[in-house]
């Protein structure tokens, strides 16, 4: 009977850590695949995934780069179900600590969506710039929004 009841504990346990919002790599591809960027990004996770509306959201970028930076920004481009519909603009220090030493490095972005953000697939199209404005990076990658929120639709 304690083996049965044992059994029964583990496959609800495993059932609910299946279901509930976790931390998950995604696919990145980058924006010009025959382009040769100087910093390279081995890849992106996002917790909680899918991402819940009215919660805070963290993306964490791992990447490399041969050469220091000493600052630059980053344009983020939102597309939701392919419509263009959000542009922001964040220093690059603001994002990871600066000067970026040549090697691996984090960018770790944290942000809260809207109670009133349509659940659905969106893509997320990051272009990384150095202070002269260079192009060190661009890549992209898809990411789901529930439907779970704390916030009262309005």
């Amino acid at each position: 009977m304690e083996s049965i009841q044992l059994k029964l504990i583990l496959s609800l346990f495993v059932s609910l850590c299946l279901l509930a919002p976790s931390t998950l790599a995604v696919n990145v591809d980058y924006c010009d695949k025959s382009a040769s960027y100087n910093v390279k990004v081995q890849g992106v996770e996002i917790s909680p995934n899918p991402v819940a509306r009215g919660k805070p959201a963290t993306f964490s970028i791992s990447a490399s780069t041969g050469e220091a930076i000493s600052g630059g920004k980053l344009v983020i481009e939102v597309s939701y179900f392919g419509v263009h519909i959000h542009t922001e603009t964040h220093d690059l220090c603001s994002e990871t600590s600066c000067p970026v030493l040549a090697g691996d490095f984090l960018i770790a972005h944290s942000q809260v969506l809207p109670g009133f953000t349509p659940p659905g697939s969106y893509t997320l199209t990051m272009k990384m710039e150095d202070e002269n404005q260079n192009l060190l990076t661009c890549i992209g990658f898809g990411f789901q929004i529930g439907f779970a929120t704390d916030v009262a639709d309005s």
